[in-house]
């Protein structure tokens, strides 16, 4: 990017100054080089971590932590990314986090190989306008044909459901493992998933993922309700309940102090004793409210008086405080309660029920188990392993395989794996370009190409020949069942992914190639970057500095 200062040239030929000294811009194709450039860079950094055979990458931040992943949201959400148009792909795979949950690999780098394959047109004088209808016309093509070779699923089908999830953590965490997280996210899901009027919601904020690490992946269950990362208040009290009746609070077991200063003037010292006695009997109060509801168990999002602790152990009742705002909110879900911000409105039929209430010891910590609910709307994960990298790992695969159970609950159709959608699409691409006919033709065709760049990679990552698999792909989809075949990378070829139960939901492919035409699109309009000087920003940290300088001369 060249720096200069831009003038203005009046009648009398008066130059006048338009941008700050120091200005940096770049213009035309100087500009647009710059920024594919930059994409590319940042879609080849997660090329190689693509499809079951893809690498890890090692990240250090600034403080030393290490991340080890291939998970592609995490790594570009690691990566500290500086460069514009670095950010604006970091939130297109965050977008795609944020709606599918995975296939954010595949999102960055097809927008990468859109943007490649936009280089060589813009260089033929092809206009970024031209490219980019083009291309926003080839993707209402391509998402056409996935929908029309999606194969509807019962969203109950439990076997189904499985392969997807297994599908979605290939390559990720051993194979033992990996069957048994599948199992989990699909209880997890098929718990949790609730029908709303005529469509089907899963929402992942009702499962709970609570990481210790300690114990083996093997050890990592599903509770039938929420764990919640604290424990009880008072030693006294009773650990472990059965048939818990459970008050959840929005409201603190002591007595509030008022918003505004008061003084309180006591000449005697039974006042004084008075005053006491006062502050204990409407802690005594609280608690009678508590056991004349029934309640064994409460949950509270502020603080417990240390009075109020002793007379609910009297009491034999069992209290955590300061539970976090999202597991209170769950345990609502899980016990069917209600949250209550006020003692006086307390009645049974807001109380919450679970089965069994335990405070239990996981590795070095205590932890609170609500379990055995009645059907409850929210479950947690406790996830277990042996080193903290290795469970934070395991929590990336489970949110991947949780989110494409979901998918598939909300939106029950899927695709065959291993770049068979991206084949079958860029092949309806391509017969669609020539009846196109014109400049747009040329862009259309560029879309197709990018689109191979999927299962190249996923056959470079594999160590095959990606011009065989390439070929093979598309003869084999020229055929009339030919949009099951893809790559398989274990076997090293192309089967019938279908049959082998490859599988990945509809939902998540189609917003990769969305949100990769739209950040695709959104970098080729872009013809001049103007980034404002630095000077000023270097100016007030001198100002600053000499300020700070002159306090301590004073001083």
């Amino acid at each position: 990017m060249s720096s200069q200062t831009a003038y203005l040239t009046q009648i009398g030929g008066v130059p006048v100054l338009i941008f700050k000294e120091g200005t940096q811009r770049a213009f035309g194709k100087e500009a647009m080089r710059l920024n594919i450039m930059i994409a590319r860079a940042v879609a080849e950094v997660l090329r190689t971590t693509l499809g079951p055979k893809g690498m890890d990458k090692m990240l250090i931040d600034s403080l030393g932590d290490i991340t080890i992943t291939n998970d592609g949201a995490t790594i570009l959400d690691e990566m500290d990314v500086q460069h514009p148009i670095g950010k604006l792909l970091v939130e297109i795979s965050k977008s795609q986090e944020e709606e599918a949950g995975d296939g954010t690999t595949t999102a960055v780098v097809l927008a990468g190989a859109l943007l490649d394959e936009a280089e060589k047109l813009l260089e033929k004088n092809i206009h970024p306008t031209v490219v980019v209808s083009g291309y926003k016309k080839a993707l209402d093509v391509a998402v056409e044909t996935l929908r029309k070779v999606a194969v509807p699923v019962n969203r109950t089908d439990y076997d189904m459901l499985k392969k997807i999830a297994m599908t979605a953590m290939g390559g990720k965490i051993s194979e033992t493992v990996k069957d048994y997280f599948a199992d989990l996210a699909v209880k997890a899901i098929s718990q949790i998933a609730e029908q709303r009027g005529d469509r089907w919601v899963a929402d992942l904020d009702n499962v709970q993922l609570v990481k210790k690490h300690g114990g083996s992946l093997l050890d990592t269950q599903l509770v039938y309700g929420i764990v919640v990362d604290k424990e009880v208040v008072h030693p006294a009290m009773p650990k472990r309940i059965v048939n818990a009746k459970i008050a959840l609070l929005d409201a603190p077991l002591e007595v509030e102090k008022p918003e505004i200063d008061a003084e309180i003037r006591i000449n005697d010292p039974t006042q004084m004793r008075a005053f006491l006695e006062e502050e204990e009997t409407i802690l005594k109060g609280y608690v009678d409210k508590l056991k004349a509801a029934g309640v064994n168990v409460v949950f509270t999002t502020k603080g417990i008086d240390d009075i109020a602790q002793y007379y609910l152990a009297k009491a034999g009742i069992m209290a955590v405080r300061r539970v976090k705002r999202s597991d209170i909110e769950k345990l609502v879900r899980a016990t069917g309660g209600r949250l209550v911000t006020s003692l006086e409105d307390l009645t049974e039929a807001d109380l919450g029920f679970a089965g069994l209430v335990e405070e239990r010891r996981v590795g070095d910590e205590k932890m609170v188990f609500v379990e055995q609910c009645k059907n409850p709307k929210a479950v947690s994960i406790l996830i277990r392993g042996g080193f903290e990298r290795l469970v934070d790992e395991a929590e990336r695969n489970l949110d991947d395989a949780l989110s494409v159970v979901a998918d598939v609950v909300e939106e029950p159709f899927i695709l065959p794996a291993g770049g068979a959608p991206e084949i079958e699409a860029a092949k309806a691409v391509r017969a669609f370009a020539t009846k196109v006919g014109g400049r747009e033709q040329y862009a259309i065709e560029a879309f197709a190409n990018a689109l191979e760049s999927i299962p190249k990679a996923l056959a470079e990552n594999a160590g095959l020949d990606a011009v065989d698999i390439l070929t093979e792909l598309r003869h084999r989809h020229e055929q009339a069942d030919g949009w099951k075949y893809g790559l398989d990378v274990y076997q090293g070829k192309v089967v019938d992914m279908v049959g082998l139960g490859l599988i990945e939901p509809l939902a998540v492919k189609v917003n990769a190639f969305k949100v990769a035409v739209e950040a695709a699109s959104m970098i080729l309009r872009i013809d001049e970057i103007i980034a404002a000087s630095k000077l000023e920003k270097e100016e007030k940290k001198g100002e600053k500095k000499e300020g700070e300088e002159s306090e301590t001369k004073f001083d």
